[in-house]
């Protein structure tokens, strides 16, 4: 019984370090794409993400050292990876068409010339 128990912790700590990376590689990204693409994108501002980024990265690393009882399947770390999967999958992509031009500048029909 008790090796069936390591197999799953050891499952759920692998789990918790792949949101950890993923709440980080959000902030990451957030941190570097300038204020102005959030508002031209028509997203939230950046001030907002980067303060729900930090606290998703904060909490998936608080399950990552087992801190106060969190774990991989806690309600915090659940939210925290649903934030930054949401920034990832809809912000990112938004804010990034912003920085290489959009739809504008120097784009033919096929790609930039």
């Amino acid at each position: 019984m008790f090796e069936i128990h390591s197999f799953l912790d050891l499952i759920f700590w692998v789990l918790a370090i792949a949101a950890f990376g993923m709440c980080g590689w959000a902030l990451f990204h957030a941190i570097r794409t300038p204020a102005r693409a959030f508002a031209i994108a028509g997203k939230l501002s950046k001030k907002l993400w980067l303060l729900f980024l930090s606290l998703a990265t904060l909490f998936t690393f608080a399950a990552v050292v087992g801190y106060a009882g969190l774990t991989a399947i806690s309600f915090f770390t659940i939210i925290s990876v649903i934030a930054s999967g949401v920034y990832l999958a809809d912000v990112k992509p938004a804010v990034g068409e912003i920085g290489r031009g959009g739809r504008g500048g120097n784009n033919g029909p096929y790609g930039p010339w």
